[in-house]
């Protein structure tokens, strides 16, 4: 075992890869709720959502779990960049053909290249929005808001980020569902009454909240004005 208990043992690796992603499943169902606003495209809908907008990026306690997100999202990455390097120098020979999807899933043994798709889009969306409302020169809107929900009709009103945006949430869709009940299992919750019911509901999470993601920019483009 290396010095490192963080950086040497598999089995802390998993942990934390756990207790992140576990962390972030947390933060997609509160960003899914504030970001669902936008299906309201009307008027004082627009303000609501500038005004959560501002709530978000001021409020000390959110500002502060915040950075902890930030930091989730690096090492959740970096983690499961050490545990992909692990695992393939742990099988340095390739399993025969015919074993090599044995009990095994699409999405469990492409979570290296699905983590990594996500992670960059993960980057572009940043930068068309949480960049844009931190340090961007966007107008404002008739509460004295920054006018952040214009930058994303304007962003939603092209169609090729929006299928994007689609394509993107598939992805995440198939990283979660392996990735969510995965994480019980790192932690050890392995119970033949409880194991079904973990992956009932990671299979609905896995579902349920990308195409919710996913159905924001399609309504707003479809019902752009």
């Amino acid at each position: 075992m290396s010095r490192s208990a963080i950086l040497g043992s598999s089995l802390t690796k998993k942990y934390w890869m756990a207790l992140t992603g576990l962390f972030l499943c947390l933060f997609l169902i509160a960003h899914l709720a504030g970001n669902l606003q936008l299906l309201d495209m009307s008027p004082e809908g627009q303000l609501k959502f500038n005004a959560y907008a501002k709530f978000m990026t001021t409020f000390p306690l959110v500002k502060a779990a915040s950075y902890l997100l930030y930091f989730s999202i690096l090492f959740h990455a970096f983690d499961g960049i050490l545990i992909a390097i692990q695992n393939r120098k742990a099988r340095p020979v390739r399993y025969a053909k015919e074993n090599a999807g044995a009990n095994r899933s699409w999405a469990s043994s492409n979570m290296a290249l699905l983590g990594t798709l996500v992670l960059v889009f993960l980057v572009i969306h940043m930068k068309h929005f949480w960049f844009e409302m931190h340090w961007g020169d966007i107008g404002t809107d008739a509460d004295g808001n920054k006018d952040l929900y214009t930058v994303v009709a304007a962003a939603f009103g092209q169609s090729w980020y929006v299928a994007l945006y689609v394509v993107m949430m598939a992805v995440l869709a198939f990283h979660l569902l392996h990735g969510f009940q995965s994480a019980f299992q790192s932690l050890g919750i392995n119970h033949p009454r409880y194991t079904p019911m973990i992956k009932n509901v990671g299979v609905f999470f896995a579902v349920v909240v990308p195409v919710l993601f996913a159905l924001i920019p399609v309504w707003m483009f479809v019902h752009r004005a």
